[in-house]
């Protein structure tokens, strides 16, 4: 996937505060740093997944923001939950040590994001209350950050047990 670090949503788009601060924080995310002498762009998510556990939580809960703020603005119950697939897969495979990291230089799920909510813009597929998978979206992340959190534990007393 080409993630250049330039506006992911329509001018258009862009002219509504919220969905302007989705647009600027998903490139933080994950395109906001360049390795030199290369294409492969990187971001927060990348830099904080490699804090053990904590990153990964921290990086879940601003993804999850960020998809409530889409739902919020016009995101339909479908583009939600497929943005949702996105952010539970890079919470998953990101909590993998070194393969969760190399994971994020690649996958990039709130850039992904971003970019499916410009298409569904431009289709016009936004129709409809958004609510009941805003709640949805909440619990899901609150669930998943309680099961992260309990894993992250178990590794801990795990390795602290071998001492």
């Amino acid at each position: 996937m080409h993630t250049p670090d330039h506006p992911i949503l329509t001018e258009q788009q862009r002219q509504v505060p919220q969905l302007r601060w989705v647009d600027s924080f998903s490139r933080v995310l994950d395109t906001k740093f360049r390795i030199p002498g290369t294409d492969l762009r990187f971001g927060l998510d990348f830099i904080l997944g490699l804090v053990p556990g904590a990153g990964d939580i921290i990086s879940l809960g601003m993804s999850g923001t960020l998809v409530a703020t889409m739902a919020r603005h016009g995101a339909s119950p479908m583009l939600v939950a497929r943005m949702l697939v996105n952010v539970v897969l890079d919470a998953f495979v990101g909590a993998i040590p070194i393969l969760g990291n190399l994971f994020d230089l690649v996958y990039k799920a709130n850039y992904r994001n971003a970019q499916l909510m410009k298409e569904y813009y431009e289709e016009g597929k936004h129709r409809g209350s958004v609510w009941p998978v805003v709640l949805a979206v909440i619990a899901a992340i609150v669930v998943l950050m309680i099961v992260l959190v309990w894993v992250t534990v178990k590794i801990f007393e795990l390795i602290l047990g071998l001492f």
